[in-house]
């Protein structure tokens, strides 16, 4: 049999499964479908009004809490503070409570917010910014400063970011860099998790049912191993490909719909904000429109693929090692350690510094490097660096397929006791 015919047969097993046709057009709909709602209720709850009952003996502060389209302050100083209290816990979110005090400094110490809840920390930020800001101004005035001069003198810098070569950037497109790298390294993280589990789900399921005995008397164990992987990736490169249309198609018509219900909505704000939503798009585009897309694509698929395949060996190698998924837990914890790393070190090192030298070495080890390079790409890396990470890479790929297939071979034919690691050393020197 051979190699070809064992990917063939991989590769239509897993497209004509019923679960794999499902989640392959259901996840795309899923997806969107919870972006949807995330943003409805993200709306929703920016449109609730929050009543405030407002209690200041100080008779300093209340004039300073002005009620916007979140927050409706309601002025209860005029009655008793118990009876305030008692109003406040039943109609109000909460109470802002601020006693008599001998001078007005006293007020960043000496304010209480009471609720029956926890409170949101976005309002209580912003009522310390405006005990903070009424304190300022008095000390200000103590000293004889006028504050409003001040505030006029105030200025907001911009720093232009430009590269060495002339181009220049803004922190919007460090943010779409950002956004592209960690998505692309979490997505290669979540398929080899999910195509690596499914190569080794593979080869308990033949061993079990002992057709295994079967298959390896017409072909080598290598090469099974091999088919398995390579047949598996084809399907996984294919579901990825559908996921990525479908998804762009989706986003498209959803973004259209919404654009029809604003544009069809009275009001000037709706109008506003769907302007707004267009120039920001269209920003979003330009700078889209200078990053090299292509080689990022075709960096991700040479990741993936280089990834995939060195877990996936690894992965096989459990799976011919242990009867049941269950035995097989005590053995993913190695292989997926590397992996949260990667994402770790991607989200708190190459976010913040692509080019240090926490980001360049593990976009080197070939456990992490393609997550970790996968980040890095966007922010622009030379062709030297990534060809480099990719030798080591598929060198390291063949190394362990080397070591996976000894385990393979012997294990795949072992069935009734569970293998320990020094047991699966020893299948190593056979």
């Amino acid at each position: 049999m051979s190699l070809s015919l064992i990917i063939k047969r991989e590769f239509i097993a897993k497209v004509r499964n019923k679960s794999f046709i499902v989640m392959t057009f259901l996840s795309p709909i899923l997806i969107v479908a919870m972006a949807a709602l995330i943003g409805y209720l993200v709306s929703v709850n920016n449109d609730e009004e929050v009543k405030v009952a407002v209690y200041d003996q100080f008779k300093q502060l209340s004039g300073d809490l002005k009620s916007d389209a979140k927050t409706k302050y309601t002025d209860l100083s005029a009655m008793p503070f118990d009876k305030a209290r008692e109003v406040a816990s039943k109609d109000y979110a909460g109470l802002i409570y601020v006693p008599e005090l001998k001078d007005i400094t006293e007020l960043k110490s000496k304010v209480q917010y009471i609720s029956a809840d926890s409170p949101n920390m976005d309002f209580v930020s912003g009522l310390e910014g405006v005990i903070g800001d009424k304190v300022t101004r008095a000390n200000l005035k103590a000293l004889n400063f006028d504050y409003d001069k001040i505030e006029k003198a105030q200025a907001e810098a911009t720093v232009k970011l430009s590269k060495f070569d002339g181009e220049e950037t803004n922190k919007k497109a460090t943010l779409i860099r950002i956004i592209i790298g960690a998505g692309s390294g979490y997505l290669i993280m979540m398929f080899v998790i999910i195509y690596g589990n499914m190569v080794m789900r593979s080869v308990i399921e033949e061993k079990t049912n002992r057709i295994i005995e079967i298959i390896v008397s017409s072909v080598k164990p290598f090469k099974l191993m091999m088919g398995k992987i390579v047949g598996t990736s084809l399907a996984g490169v294919l579901q990825f490909t559908i996921w990525c249309v479908l998804g762009i198609a989706l986003f498209m018509v959803l973004g259209l719909f919404l654009g029809m219900q604003m544009g069809g909505a009275a009001g000037q704000v709706q109008a506003q904000a769907a302007q707004e939503g267009a120039e920001g798009i269209q920003v979003i585009f330009t700078e889209l429109s200078k990053l090299p897309l292509l080689s990022i694509m075709i960096s991700f698929l040479v990741y993936f693929i280089g990834g995939f395949f060195l877990y996936s060996s690894l992965y096989a190698a459990i799976g011919a090692a242990v009867d049941s998924e269950t035995d097989s837990q005590q053995f993913l914890l190695p292989i997926i350690m590397p992996l949260m790393l990667a994402v770790y070190v991607g989200f708190f090192s190459v976010v913040t510094d692509p080019h240090g030298t926490v980001a360049v070495i593990f976009s080197y080890i070939p456990l992490t490097s393609p997550i970790v390079m996968m980040m890095r790409i966007p922010f622009g890396v030379s062709i030297w660096e990534v060809l480099a990470s990719l030798t080591i890479l598929y060198a390291t790929f063949f190394g362990v397929v080397w070591f996976a297939a000894k385990i393979y071979r012997i294990g795949i034919l072992m069935y009734g006791k569970k293998p320990t690691y020094k047991e699966i050393f020893k299948w190593l020197k056979y």
